[in-house]
């Protein structure tokens, strides 16, 4: 047998037996990282599928939130406006009986909204009741709307008058009203009726 010829085979050999050496190292190598990362996607899979319920789980307590929040709100809302008839009477019928020479003939009442029509001696009766109306904390927005001299009636000079106000909510005229109230009671009305 001729070593010389045999070397280069042995050689050659030994070439393809450490490249099948090599080649099955790296295959599994990388066959190994392929499991790992589809393990690692398989994880990642799982937890965005308990992502996604988490999400909807939050948009429905938003919705629950948003809604309650809602109804809180309008709850809030009419607490601070509910203002009782009689309630509304008390507060008209006392920002009134400070003002002489004056008297209410109409009084409307939509939401918050007031309305009301009168008469009296004086315009200066007319701004003083408007003062004291303003004054009481029960009223925001006092305008008047209009304001003449009755002409159907010559025998006494008389002012016919048109105001309109906003009721103020409970809180706002609890908090204003000990402040503005003067501390001598009123003074007896005089011609009212």
């Amino acid at each position: 047998m001729d070593t010389g010829a045999a070397l280069p085979a042995l050689f050659m050999g030994a070439g393809v037996l450490l490249g099948c050496v090599f080649l099955f190292y790296m295959y599994s190598q990388w066959s190994s990282q392929l499991s790992a990362e589809n393990h690692r996607i398989e994880g990642l899979r799982a937890q965005k599928t308990q992502l996604e319920q988490t999400k909807q789980q939050v948009e429905a307590f938003e919705k629950q939130r948003t809604t309650l929040q809602q109804r809180v709100s309008t709850i809030e809302q009419l607490q601070r406006d509910r203002t009782g008839s009689q309630e509304l009477l008390n507060m008209v019928a006392d920002t009134v009986s400070r003002t002489e020479n004056l008297w209410l003939t109409t009084l409307t009442r939509k939401g918050s909204s007031l309305s009301m029509e009168g008469s009296s001696a004086s315009i200066n009766a007319v701004a003083n009741f408007i003062t004291a109306m303003k004054r009481s904390g029960y009223f925001q927005k006092v305008e008047i709307k209009e304001s003449k001299q009755d002409d159907k009636n010559t025998a006494v000079q008389t002012f016919l008058f048109q105001i309109s106000a906003e009721i103020a909510p409970p809180v706002a005229a609890v908090q204003t009203k000990p402040a503005s109230v003067p501390s001598t009671p009123a003074a007896a009305p005089g011609k009212k009726g």
